[in-house]
């Protein structure tokens, strides 16, 4: 089934790649799933074994931009050997709003590796005024 989308609508989709930076060259930084229903588009970014605090979530010029940081180290202490692993990375992927999205209803939480970010849609701009004739 083919479903076509207004202009405004693919701008959010549109960067869905910009902005990652990804441990092979054209994978995403992490996994995310977007959709639409009457009110919002919601994002479901997969990242699990992350916590709440090495997330961030902003906005700059219609931008939206979520980030994430991970610092794993281990540590394994035996007889005969001491080991010590220590990786770090942190990765980005970013979506245009652009006028679609009410910028101050937007909210996120993060439960079980899964931020999920609602995005309200605004309410239509009427572009059209009427002049008065004197």
């Amino acid at each position: 089934m083919f479903v076509k989308l207004a202009k405004d609508q693919m701008r959010l989709l549109d960067d869905i790649w910009s902005g990652s930076t990804a441990p092979a060259a054209g994978a995403p930084a992490f996994k995310v799933d977007i959709w639409e229903d009457d009110h919002a588009f919601h994002i479901d970014a997969e990242l699990p074994g992350m916590s709440k605090e090495a997330i961030a979530l902003n906005i700059e010029d219609d931008v939206l931009t979520i980030k994430a940081e991970r610092k794993q180290e281990s540590d394994e202490s035996r007889k005969d050997y001491h080991r010590l692993e220590r990786s770090y990375g942190s990765f980005s992927r970013s979506f245009n709003l652009g006028e679609i999205i009410d910028q101050d209803a937007i909210n996120a939480d993060f439960d079980n590796g899964v931020l999920h970010v609602s995005l309200p849609k605004a309410q239509p701009v009427k572009k059209t005024k009427e002049i008065s004739i004197k």
